[in-house]
């Protein structure tokens, strides 16, 4: 490491001081009247050239307009929109620190700090790394949710809900400020400041970990909501890249101006500590391509238009993740093999399942954004981005390519410091492990430099406490024990957490009144055992009866892989007739076992939740349904229990143990789940 820090002091050296050169220079001018100097125009929106220096290398097409950028300093456009609304912007609301030249000592900063701010620049304790360490969080407050009357937030440390003013500005840039206002003003909402994305807006701007398991997602009817939590963190992403920006350039102006004065104390102190190892700062995690255009589209708009004069690249973008109508599109799905023709004729499949699966479903992609001073580029290298849109999926393939081969590396996860996790429940679909890996690799020490000044690398990232100041925010319409521990086992943030507590009504209403549903409540000892236990409950309480029985359409619904795998290894050593509809079912295999069950040839189906939500057919010949386990989605149950045929023998068993707690009381109800939890008496009856 010595080399590398010799040779990164020589260059931030060279480099501030042709910037003071050139500043000497520029005082030699007269100043005009309406001119803004150099300095005050640094501090603005340019590019910062100790972040960016890499731009003109790695980028052709930015070579010439960055240079630009640098040679035009000085000069006030024209327009209505002119750069001195954002150079005032980032002397007055960012509110820096600036550095005495004669005295050579700091100034103190005014008592009143953005989030942004204040949460960067906190120097966490060694002894709050040993308790971030120890993961135990005790929640300490509650206050309603917006807009769900039988939820609350509840959140650790101190409630910053009950002082936050919904009639600021938010902590927003003022220009993102503005045009988020006028862009909802377009869209006709009136009251912005009580408005679902406003509030929750206030909870990403604090800067916690944020867990919303309630969420109604647009193919559910939800598009309003979504859009609405859609738009609060895209704005908060954008919120914090902006930032990010203006502090960088306006250190690069103070280094530069008062380098030869103060570089003891510039190099000593922690005033010009803003760089973190690489740039990307913001990474969004989505399950499909079409979601993930959904994303960028509403981020594109959602960027005030004085930095979106050029979007790059947006017709590779359309035409990699869009949809597309012409009669060869032909979406495949390798995971499931299901195969969608747009043109095809109009689906039976249910209007939710259509809206999710309407469009580009791929779930490998990457791709990285970059915002210059009044562009976007799109598909930009993801060491000069700002932030990264992926899948798991996509992220996973380049971790283990890194692996495999010394030469590649995924160091532009090193400095992410906002994580988006949208649609949790779809990437829990696709495979939660995928995504606990990413997590794993996030906020390492990189394997090299990457060009970064390292004379301005924050304290903690050095420190390898980077995690600690990450947040997380996970969004989507449930939790499950993976999500919950994912949530509080990798998300270590400084700050805290908050996350949705809900009371479920359930979803009995919507299964047929002719079907008696006995449920049998199993013991276990703990998480770790509950498995086994349920296996040995159905061997000993519930097979001897099915294998007894001459008659068949006994359907077994299991909600994960691993259990179907036991349960499918188990019922062939018995020489069960089985047919299996499982996660990997060929796709010309499935019509032959659907079949063979509706036709009596085969007594009893495996049938998996993955299946269901990728396929969601409809199973003829089920007489008798028992839920091996409980399905995540509250929606499957009363599709799946609907699926017996009405008969005077049809039956439906449904076995649970105390750790099935979140499936059940979205099925049954938050109370009915409690007492069936708790109560002496292991079988209750559902009519």
């Amino acid at each position: 490491m010595p080399a590398p820090c010799l040779t990164g002091l020589k260059r931030h050296k060279r480099t501030n001081k042709s910037w003071a050169d050139g500043k000497q220079k520029q005082k030699k001018r007269p100043r005009k009247e309406g001119k803004i100097d150099l300095e005050e125009d640094v501090a603005g929106d340019s590019q910062s050239l100790s972040m960016f220096e890499e731009d003109s290398v790695e980028e052709g097409s930015d070579n010439e307009s960055d240079l630009q950028e640098h040679k035009t300093v000085g000069i006030v456009d024209t327009d209505g929109d002119s750069d001195s609304e954002d150079i005032l912007e980032a002397s007055n609301t960012d509110q820096e620190q600036e550095l005495d030249v004669k005295s050579q000592t700091v100034a103190k900063a005014p008592a009143s700090r953005s989030s942004f701010h204040s949460h960067l620049e906190y120097k966490l304790p060694e002894t709050e790394v040993e308790d971030l360490l120890k993961k135990k969080w005790k929640y300490q407050w509650d206050v309603p949710a917006f807009g769900m009357p039988n939820c609350k937030w509840v959140g650790t440390g101190e409630c910053f809900l009950e002082v936050a003013n919904m009639n600021s500005d938010c902590g927003l840039k003022q220009r993102l400020y503005k045009h988020w206002l006028d862009v909802c003003k377009t869209s006709g909402s009136n009251d912005f400041h009580s408005s679902p994305q406003r509030f929750f807006f206030s909870l990403c701007n604090s800067y916690r970990d944020i867990l919303h398991c309630n969420k109604k997602p647009f193919y559910r009817k939800g598009l309003k909501e979504d859009l609405a939590i859609m738009d609060a963190y895209i704005m908060h992403c954008l919120n914090h890249i902006f930032r990010t920006r203006d502090l960088v350039t306006k250190n690069d102006s103070k280094v530069g101006k008062h380098w030869e004065n103060a570089k003891d104390e510039l190099l000593s102190g922690d005033e010009v500590l803003d760089h973190g190892f690489t740039r990307p700062k913001v990474l969004i995690l989505l399950p499909f391509r079409s979601i993930a255009n959904r994303a960028v589209n509403r981020l594109i708009q959602l960027t005030p238009g004085a930095y979106k004069v050029n979007v790059e690249h947006m017709s590779r973008f359309s035409n990699e993740f869009g949809n597309h109508d012409d009669e060869d599109n032909v979406n495949t799905n390798e995971l499931t093999g299901s195969v969608k023709n747009s043109n095809s004729q109009k689906s039976s499949k249910p209007t939710d399942h259509q809206a999710l699966f309407d469009g580009n479903v791929d779930d490998k992609f990457m791709i990285g954004i970059k915002f210059t001073r009044k562009s976007i580029k799109l598909f930009s290298d993801f060491y000069s981005s700002d932030l990264i849109v992926a899948s798991p999926l996509a992220l996973l393939k380049k971790i283990e390519e890194a692996k495999r081969d010394k030469e590649k590396d995924v160091d532009y996860l090193s400095s992410i410091e906002v994580l988006i996790i949208d649609h949790a429940d779809v990437i829990a679909m696709q495979n939660w492990a995928f995504l606990s890996s990413v997590l794993e690799q996030l906020n390492c020490i990189p394997s090299k430099q990457h060009g970064t000044d390292i004379m301005r690398i924050r304290k903690w990232y050095l420190d390898g406490h980077a995690r600690f100041y990450r947040q997380t925010i996970v969004l989507g319409c449930y939790a499950n024990p993976d999500i919950n521990a994912s949530f509080n086992r990798q998300c270590v943030n400084y700050q805290g957490k908050v996350k949705l507590i809900c009371q479920y009504k359930g979803v009995l209403p919507k299964v047929s009144d002719q079907v008696r549903q006995i449920y049998q409540r199993f013991d276990a000892d703990s998480v770790a055992e509950a498995d086994n236990a349920r296996l040995d409950f159905f061997v000993q309480k519930v097979f001897p009866k099915i294998k007894d029985s001459d008659e068949g359409g006994v359907m077994l619904f299991i909600s994960s892989y691993y259990e179907y795998v036991r349960l499918r290894n188990f019922l062939k050593s018995q020489n069960a007739s089985l047919c299996l509809l499982g996660d990997y079912t060929e796709p010309r295999d499935v019509t032959r076992m659907r079949n063979w069950f509706r036709n009596g040839e085969k007594k009893i189906m495996l049938y998996t939740e993955r299946f269901h939500f990728y396929r969601r057919y409809k199973i003829g010949g089920v007489r008798n349904l028992i839920v091996y386990s409980l399905p995540e989605r509250k929606e499957f149950f009363p599709e799946v229990v609907n699926m017996l045929e009405r008969a005077d023998d049809m039956t439906c068993t449904v076995l649970f143990s105390k750790f099935d707690q979140l499936q059940l009381e979205r099925i049954v109800g938050t109370a009915s789940a409690r007492r069936m939890i708790t109560s002496e008496k292991g079988v209750f009856v559902f009519c």
